[in-house]
């Protein structure tokens, strides 16, 4: 499976785990795929539903992608802009990309944002308490050269044909208005902030916030999933014993890279919680004190399965 990657960045993303996310999602083709937590939508967009609400509280994603569904932001207009503060990044440095960051702090405007999230540190997305955006520069003066732009543009060009075909709706609200919506046709995909990390204004995320997600999936008449790390070398996830274990719980070992060195990559065992069994002719029965990272001939890690 060739994943499409999507114009704006998010720390994060789940591109790697795209593929395994789609074989174990269960999608009634008369219900609606539901996103409360959007941040790049990699995962949305490569299931390509026929109908899809991405929400987030992060109005500034919501905008950017609204502004393409509206025809404001056209490859045409992506690559001209693009193009322009490229030449003025490479002329001015530094102080091209803070005057482009203040100018957004103040507007708002969507294109704005897709250079800031493409010439900034990483591409990391993170916003300050008053709601500005205040990643530092990623010290690439000449980042948007022709081919970069082209791949941006290319980027644009698979949402803005998926939105003429599909009927996706993109909302800024919070999570528990998202998942209440939902019917039991509907399909939910959860990618919350973790706590403790890649916190900010838009995305901070609480024990209480985890309890009060937990409460409302276990609510709720569809089906849904919820991505989320389950361990690492030094730790295990807490909320996974306290909220999970009442649901499906696959695992799998997955890299993060963030940070500007490879010495940065750190394994991590990636989670994704069912309230559904994806293979019900099977009975799964395996030790739940697995080691961690213990070697196995299939993808996934299974704990055991709450039975009805």
């Amino acid at each position: 499976m060739t994943v499409k990657v999507p114009p704006l960045k998010c720390q994060g993303i789940k591109t790697k785990l795209v593929e395994w996310i789609k074989d174990h999602a269960l999608l009634d083709e008369n219900g609606t795929w539901i996103e409360p937590f959007m941040g790049s939508g990699v995962v949305g967009f490569n299931m390509r539903p026929q109908r899809a609400v991405f929400a987030d509280v992060n109005p500034h994603i919501i905008n950017f992608y609204n502004a393409i569904k509206k025809g404001n932001i056209t490859i045409g207009i992506a690559k001209e802009f693009l193009e322009k503060q490229g030449a003025l990044l490479k002329e001015k440095g530094e102080d091209h990309y803070y005057e482009v960051r203040e100018r957004f702090n103040q507007t708002g405007n969507p294109l704005d944002m897709l250079f800031l999230n493409r010439a900034c540190f990483n591409g990391v997305m993170r916003f300050n308490k008053k709601g500005e955006f205040n990643v530092p520069f990623g010290h690439k003066p000449e980042r948007f050269a022709k081919a970069y732009i082209t791949k941006i543009a290319n980027q644009i060009k698979y949402v803005a044909d998926a939105l003429s075909q599909y009927d996706w709706n993109f909302v800024s609200q919070g999570f528990k208005t998202t998942i209440s919506s939902a019917s039991a046709n509907d399909f939910i995909y959860c990618d919350p902030p973790y706590i403790g990390r890649h916190v900010d204004y838009f995305n901070s995320w609480s024990e209480q916030s985890e309890q009060e997600l937990y409460d409302a999936l276990a609510s709720t008449h569809a089906k849904f999933m919820l991505s989320t790390w389950h361990s690492n070398q030094y730790r295990a996830n807490p909320a996974v014993d306290k909220y999970a274990t009442r649901f499906t719980i696959l695992t799998r070992e997955h890299f993060y890279h963030v940070g500007a060195s490879e010495k940065n990559r750190n394994p991590m065992l990636e989670a994704i919680i069912l309230n559904y069994n994806p293979l019900p002719q099977i009975e799964f029965q395996m030790e739940r004190q697995m080691a961690l990272f213990e070697k196995s001939q299939k993808d996934d890690y299974v704990v055991p399965v709450l039975k009805n």
